[in-house]
C-alpha cells in the first residue's frame, strides 16, 4: 500500500468529536491499531515479533540464519518506526507519521531492488504518550530497564485500573512484562522519524531536520490536602480548601519557569469530591517541566515543591529523563547521506519532546531522529499537521538514510 492509502486506513481509528484522537494503551482502539500494524507487516512478509512489553517488531531479513543469528555474528539490525497511541484529543501525526513512513520506506527499498546486508525492522512502540497510565515511553522504558515491571504494572489510570489489570483485560499476561535484552540485542541502530512539535522547520523554511538532543524533562504529582465542606455555609476563614494550593502551583509554575528559561505545565488535575457546591478535600495536580538546562529544570521544580509545602502538599516524582544526546556519528552520517543522496541541506534541531528514540539512546543503542515540518507549529492538538509533500519528503529522507545503513 502507498503512504496515502495507509494514512487513510488509520484516519478514523480513535477519532474524537474534537477532531483529535483518543488512542490509549491497551484499549479497544489500541487493539485495532496493533492489528492494523500486524496486517501491514504480514502484507510485506515481515516476521512479526513482540518483546516482553508488547512492542511490535516487523523484521525483514533475507540473509543467512535468523535475525538473532545475525546479531550473534555482529550484524545487528537497523530499526525504524515510532508509536501509534495518542494524548487525549491529540493530533494525527505524532507517532503514526513515523510508523507509516517506516512501512513506506520498506516499500521504496523493495521497489528499488535493495536487499539489506543487515536486518531491518519496523517497530510500533506501545504506550509512548503515557496518556492512560501517566508515564511516557512505558514500552521502551520497560524493555531497557529504565522502569521496573513492578512499577509499570502498578500504574493506574483515571478510573483506578492498573496496567496489570488492563493487560489482563486485553488478553495478555502481566507476568511476562519485563526487561528484554534479547530483543534489544537485535537492534544495532534506531532511526525514528517524527513530525516536528514546534516551529523550527517553519522558520527555517525546510521540510526535514536531524535531531541533536532531547531536553531533560520530568513529571511530578502534587497532592494537596483539604477538608470537604459546604460551599455556601462555610466561612472563608474556616475553610481548608485544597484548591488554593493547586492554584498557587499553576501560577507558580509559569513564574518560576520564566525566571529560569524553562517550560512548566500543569495539564491534569483531579479534584475530590468534585462537586460545584463542595469545598475540595483533596486536589492532585500533575506538573510537566522541561528545558535546555537540567539544573534550571530541577531548580524550577524544587521551588514549586517548597511553595507547595506551605499548603501541606506531598510531591512525588513520577518520571525523570536527563538530557539525551543522539549518537553523533549516526546523526552526522544521516546528514551526509541527505546532502549527497537527497540533495537536502538539513538543519540540526534540539527538542523538548520526549521520544522512544531518547530512551533507546540512553540505553546505549545508537539512535537518531528525523523531524518533518509542521506548518502549524502545534502538537498534542487536533491542529497538528504536516503537508503531504513534506510527508513524502520525509519518506524520501528516511529511505535514503536506511538504504545507506543496511547496505555495505
Amino acid at each position: 500500500m502507498t503512504f496515502d492509502a495507509m494514512w487513510q486506513d488509520l484516519e478514523p481509528v480513535g477519532r474524537a468529536q474534537s477532531g483529535g484522537y483518543r488512542r490509549f494503551a491497551w484499549t479497544g482502539e489500541d487493539h485495532t491499531l496493533r492489528e492494523w500494524f500486524a496486517a501491514e507487516c504480514r502484507r510485506r512478509g515481515l516476521d512479526l515479533a513482540e518483546d516482553r512489553m508488547g512492542n511490535q517488531w516487523g523484521w525483514w531479513w533475507d540473509g543467512p540464519g535468523t535475525v538473532d543469528d545475525a546479531a550473534a555474528a555482529g550484524n545487528s539490525g537497523v530499526a525504524i518506526g515510532s508509536h501509534l497511541d495518542s494524548v487525549p484529543d491529540g493530533g494525527a501525526y505524532d507517532g503514526p507519521l513515523g510508523v507509516v513512513s517506516a512501512l513506506a520506506t520498506v516499500d521504496r527499498l523493495r521497489a528499488a531492488g535493495v536487499r539489506p546486508d543487515r536486518p531491518l525492522a519496523v517497530v510500533n512502540f506501545v504506550d509512548e504518550e503515557g496518556a492512560r497510565f501517566g508515564v511516557a515511553c512505558a514500552g521502551s522504558r520497560v524493555i531497557t530497564g529504565a522502569m521496573t515491571p513492578e512499577r509499570a504494572l502498578a500504574l493506574t489510570d483515571a478510573e483506578g485500573v492498573s496496567m496489570a489489570e488492563a493487560l489482563t483485560a486485553a488478553g495478555r499476561d502481566p507476568s511476562a512484562v519485563g526487561p528484554d535484552a534479547e530483543a534489544l540485542r537485535r537492534v544495532g541502530a534506531f532511526v525514528e522519524l517524527h513530525v516536528e512539535q514546534g516551529r523550527g522547520l517553519v522558520d527555517l523554511g525546510v521540510p526535514v531536520a536531524v535531531a541533536s538532543d532531547i531536553w531533560p524533562h520530568g513529571r511530578w504529582r502534587f497532592d494537596f490536602p483539604g477538608e470537604a465542606n459546604h460551599a455556601g455555609t462555610t466561612r472563608l476563614e474556616d475553610r481548608q480548601d485544597a484548591m488554593l494550593g493547586y492554584a498557587d502551583l499553576v501560577l507558580g509554575a509559569r513564574k518560576e519557569a520564566q525566571l529560569r528559561g524553562c517550560v512548566a505545565t500543569v495539564g491534569k488535575v483531579a479534584v475530590t469530591p468534585g462537586g460545584v457546591n463542595a469545598i475540595p478535600s483533596h486536589v492532585t495536580g500533575w506538573l510537566d517541566s522541561r528545558g535546555p538546562d537540567e539544573d534550571e529544570v530541577r531548580a524550577t521544580v524544587e521551588e514549586l515543591r517548597s511553595r507547595a509545602g506551605h499548603f501541606g502538599a506531598t510531591v512525588t516524582e513520577e518520571s525523570w529523563t536527563a538530557t539525551t544526546r543522539f549518537d553523533q556519528p549516526l546523526s552526522d552520517r544521516l546528514r551526509d547521506v541527505l546532502a549527497s543522496e537527497a540533495e537536502l541541506s538539513v538543519p540540526v534541531l534540539g527538542t523538548g519532546a520526549g521520544h522512544d528514540a531518547g530512551i533507546l539512546a540512553a540505553a546505549g543503542i545508537p539512535s537518531a531522529m528525523l523531524f518533518v515540518r509542521n506548518p502549524t507549529g502545534i502538537s498534542h492538538s487536533p491542529e497538528e499537521f504536516a503537508e503531504r509533500d513534506d510527508c513524502h519528503a520525509g519518506v524520501d529522507a528516511l529511505t535514503a538514510c536506511v538504504q545507506d545503513l543496511v547496505t555495505r
